[in-house]
């Protein structure tokens, strides 16, 4: 069982397996509204997250699908859905654009985080001086607060993420460029890259640097996440996030994950070895 208490993640996760499900015993929309007695929108509704299922109509609707040994299981996270608070409700849509809120909500359900990042450190694992030089840097038209607000977000991040005793495995390979990048000062970069060398002691994070050496790679069309959820969800293929400028982008078919995972197993084959991480990051403060 799954120990998420995100009611984003948990209505999402509800939302992809009943469409699954129904999908898989080849049942149309028409037919699984008239089973509840409900409307074909308000099936949509249901498989897209926009609402949960009563009780009756999920233990209806999981009998219909010949499933309905699995009510409990979903009866417990429609339950937690509705009790649960989603951990960044204190922070305003400044700190926390709409399009984000989702991440926030998986990343700290995974059990499995894993990036490739092409130009800055990874955010979870940012000094608070390197991310708001990042943010500063990134979007100058944000004001000092604005700016505040994000750094501090990104620090609960890390806590939530990193600081739990169920802490995910994250591995991410970072490309060269991004140690050498001169963010802020070379005060705050060396401060980034010693926090780095600190992070790759957890038993559960590993780093790689990707050389500039290694010439063209998989990872040519910019940086990405791939997320990985406890296997107790039994058809969820994880996910892929991307972010622009304007919007997150979220990549949820199998195909689509599968396509991020076999590039981001290339560009492990291609950056050094994690143990070298350490002379990497020492390197790059020795330059500065």
């Amino acid at each position: 069982m799954t120990s998420s208490s995100s009611p984003t993640v948990l209505k999402r996760w509800i939302a992809f397996e009943l469409r699954k499900l129904r999908e898989d015993c080849r049942i149309s929309r028409e037919e699984a509204a008239a089973v509840i007695k409900g409307s074909v929108p308000a099936i949509g509704h249901m498989e897209t997250g926009r609402s949960l299922p009563k009780p009756l109509e999920l233990e209806r609707l999981l009998e219909l699908y010949g499933v309905a040994e699995r009510s409990e299981f979903f009866l417990d996270l429609r339950l937690r859905a509705k009790k649960g608070r989603d951990w960044w409700i204190g922070f305003d849509d400044t700190a926390v654009p709409e399009y984000f809120k989702l991440f926030l909500g998986l990343e700290s359900s995974a059990v499995k985080i894993e990036s490739w990042d092409a130009i800055v450190v990874p955010g979870l694992f940012q000094t608070p001086d390197y991310a708001r030089a990042i943010i500063r840097g990134g979007r100058p038209e944000f004001p000092a607060t604005e700016v505040e607000k994000r750094v501090e977000l990104r620090m609960a991040r890390q806590g939530e993420v990193l600081d739990q005793e169920d802490a995910p495995q994250v591995w991410a390979v970072i490309s060269e460029a991004a140690l050498r990048l001169q963010v802020g000062s070379p005060a705050i970069l060396r401060a980034q890259l010693e926090r780095l060398v600190e992070l790759r002691e957890y038993p559960n994070i590993e780093m790689q640097v990707l050389p500039a050496s290694a010439g063209a790679h998989t990872g040519v069309d910019g940086g990405f996440i791939v997320l990985t959820f406890p296997n107790e969800l039994e058809h969820d293929p994880g996910c892929v996030y991307i972010e622009s400028r304007v919007k997150g982008v979220y990549y949820e078919e199998p195909d689509q994950v599968m396509a991020y995972r076999d590039a981001l197993t290339r560009l492990r084959v291609r950056a050094d070895k994690p143990e070298d991480f350490p002379a990497w990051a020492k390197k790059a403060m020795k330059e500065l």
